[in-house]
């Protein structure tokens, strides 16, 4: 029987029920710190994490796997004939889309793959994977669900403040923050998703007021619409949970969900990073 296999990759945040419960294949990402190789997930916890960056003071890279280790995975996953969706982090802010195409285009033979650019990441990737399993178990064809994704994408809300810019400015991934470091130091900066790349969407001096800005972004948005949202956080699970409970009573939530930001996510981010993934959600 062929199947609709779904994956992404390590640099999507979700529950770790989901995996297992809508069959979700995750592709690893390594970290490298110096010398150290680290595979998340594997016996090495967030706090593991931040302390050895903030020990060495070396910025951690991602370690993107090869097509071969990618054409491997999908080997392992699926069966000849099966379809594929495959869903990861923008482009623009990854080179893994770029290697799971080349992986794609060596198995045309073999399965049918479609590589989709989420133009986001974090909880919006894990939302999609999500969905579009369960549009698959209701029957519904590929181009379908190709179609609800493609609405996720363009619907998406993606905001996020930060507690720190210590780790941002190892980074230098994030744009607009380069050229205002040295003058926002006192300042809680608020990152917004826009068009697949993280800007600065303002500086306030407080966290209070960093939350507050955040949450006025999504009401702004979204309006009285139904919608999904996730709360993810960078080792702040009070803060995510206070964020939850304040706009849960604010808009109309048909589902709402608390979501560590995943180790290769956070390590540009910082500990302390909490913010909102919102998009309007499917109506029966």
């Amino acid at each position: 029987m062929k199947m609709l296999r779904i994956v992404t990759d390590g640099a999507t945040d979700m529950p770790a029920s989901w995996i297992e419960e809508y069959d979700i294949n995750v592709l690893p990402l390594r970290i490298s710190v110096g010398e150290k190789l680290i595979t998340p997930g594997k016996g090495f916890s967030f706090e593991d994490f931040y302390r050895l960056i903030r020990e060495t003071r070396i910025f951690p890279k991602t370690s993107l796997p090869s097509p071969g280790e990618v054409v491997n995975f999908y080997r392992q996953i699926a069966k000849q004939g099966d379809t594929i969706l495959s869903l990861h982090l923008s482009s623009k802010l990854s080179g893994t889309y770029n290697t799971i195409k080349m992986a794609a285009e060596e198995l045309k033979n073999e399965f049918q793959i479609h590589v989709f650019d989420s133009n986001a990441g974090s909880a919006a990737v894990g939302f999609m994977c999500r969905e579009a399993r369960l549009m698959a178990q209701a029957g519904l064809p590929l181009q379908t669900i190709l179609e609800r994704m493609d609405r996720i994408r363009n619907n998406l809300t993606v905001i996020f403040t930060l507690d720190s810019l210590e780790f941002a400015k190892l980074s230098g991934r994030i744009n607009a923050l380069q050229s205002a470091l040295a003058s926002l130091l006192n300042v809680k900066p608020v990152i917004i998703l826009k068009e697949g790349l993280l800007e600065m969407a303002e500086k306030v001096r407080t966290r209070h007021r960093a939350l507050d800005y955040i949450i006025n972004v999504v009401k702004n948005r979204m309006g009285s619409m139904p919608i999904n949202i996730a709360i993810v956080h960078a080792a702040d699970l009070p803060t995510a949970q206070q964020l939850k409970e304040r706009i849960t009573q604010m808009l109309n939530v048909k589902e709402a969900i608390i979501t560590d930001l995943s180790i290769p996510v956070a390590s540009h981010l910082g500990p302390g990073t909490v913010g909102i993934v919102a998009y309007p959600a499917n109506e029966e």
